[in-house]
């Protein structure tokens, strides 16, 4: 089992695929079968590493709170154990908002590609999405308010599969508590303007977690983002429309590949 350390901490992660290299940086709370159709697609032409926060799944729990720039100095030790110099980062929630910062604060990432995120922690309302890993009904009741009620009526082999990856993976409530405080007092409308990587900035138009109004806001304070909504979709719009996001994250990152090589 692959893993990274950051001091005492084991961070467990997965990589497949050679190329440039996609990271994805998980919501709090959630494993990394939440990247599952992402890195599918992403993992022929790129090298896709997918790993799980301190606190979740494979990774340890060390008691929390957790800061942000301890998350932040976790993806560098992923990343760092994979021998990646520069990243392309693709991160969900919480998972955007460490990408965004490692943006600002490394010289590893290339671009961005963030969905469900916003610039200020008190635009982020995660709590209806967490629930105990050992508790099935729990998961599934969840994901309400994850999942549009759209994809959850027709898609309810998905939302088994769903249930069962959470169930083995997912945080339970004291990791997923430690990662969450991370975004207390987290505001970057200051620095937005340090970042310049390339950023594409995907919303659910029904995202009931962080508003579609403050990703809006988010792609307009950066240099050089750009904003796109998914109508209908909620938080985890990249799983209702995975083939769409697909789409769109490939030809994003061909567009900014390295042209150096």
């Amino acid at each position: 089992m692959p893993t990274a350390t950051n001091g005492s901490v084991s961070l467990y992660y997965a990589r497949d695929g050679d190329g440039e290299a996609v990271v994805f940086v998980p919501e709090a709370g959630l494993g990394g079968w939440l990247w599952g159709w992402q890195h599918a697609a992403v993992a022929g032409p790129h090298k896709a590493v997918v790993w799980d926060l301190r606190g979740t799944g494979r990774s340890d729990a060390p008691a929390g709170p957790y800061a942000l720039e301890t998350l932040v100095a976790d993806l560098e030790a992923v990343l760092a154990d994979c021998e990646i110099r520069n990243a392309h980062l693709v991160g969900c929630g919480l998972g955007g908002t460490i990408a965004l910062r490692a943006a600002r604060d490394t010289r590893r990432v290339e671009t961005l590609t963030l969905f469900g995120t916003a610039s200020r922690g008190d635009a982020f309302d995660l709590g209806p999405l967490s629930a105990p890993p050992d508790d099935r009904s729990a998961l599934r009741s969840s994901l309400e308010s994850g999942l549009s009620a759209d994809f959850l009526e027709g898609q309810p082999d998905v939302v088994d599969g769903i249930v069962d990856w959470r169930a083995d993976g997912d945080a339970d409530r004291a990791g997923w508590a430690a990662q969450t405080a991370a975004l207390e007092g987290f505001d970057a409308d200051d620095w937005l303007v340090e970042v310049t990587q390339p950023t594409l900035v995907v919303h659910g138009g029904a995202d009931e977690l962080v508003a579609p109004s403050a990703g809006r806001a988010l792609a307009d304070g950066l240099p050089r983002g750009q904003f796109v909504e998914l109508e209908g979709t909620g938080h985890l719009c990249f799983v209702e429309r995975s083939r769409t996001v697909n789409d769109r994250l490939l030809g994003f990152l061909e567009t900014h590949s390295d042209q150096d090589g």
